[in-house]
């Protein structure tokens, strides 16, 4: 059978840890606190995220296509004056497209709408 009588060694023990208040020096919790402090200031001082503009990619996808464009006709036809012509026009219409990609920046928000924001870890927002 059980023995209903209390054990009051271990009840002393318990008693006992129960009543330890271990509190730390004034002056090691000042300390930690100041190293908090600054530690959350330098994280407030970086930017929260990092953002990418992506507003340039179309004019450099285009150029980029279109020279390519450009060079293939100077190699690949043999009359001089038609590839020169096809040269001139991809080159035209590579200039338009950075023309057209810099007066749409100017004239809308576009980069604005075309932005990447990455967050970054371990950052206070």
């Amino acid at each position: 059978m059980r023995d209903n009588r209390p054990d009051t060694e271990i009840e002393e023990v318990i008693r006992v840890t129960m009543k330890m208040t271990d509190v730390p020096a004034p002056e090691l919790n000042h300390k930690l606190k100041a190293a908090l402090y600054q530690q959350e200031a330098i994280l407030r001082k970086q930017p929260a995220m990092h953002i990418l503009s992506l507003w340039c990619l179309p004019m450099v996808l285009n150029l980029i296509t279109f020279s390519l464009l450009a060079l293939f006709a100077l190699i690949t036809i043999e009359n001089i004056y038609l590839s020169c012509f096809a040269a001139g026009i991809c080159f035209y219409v590579g200039l338009a497209g950075i023309l057209l990609t810099i007066l749409g920046v100017k004239r809308t928000n576009i980069k604005d709408n075309i932005t990447i924001r990455i967050e970054k870890r371990g950052v206070l927002a």
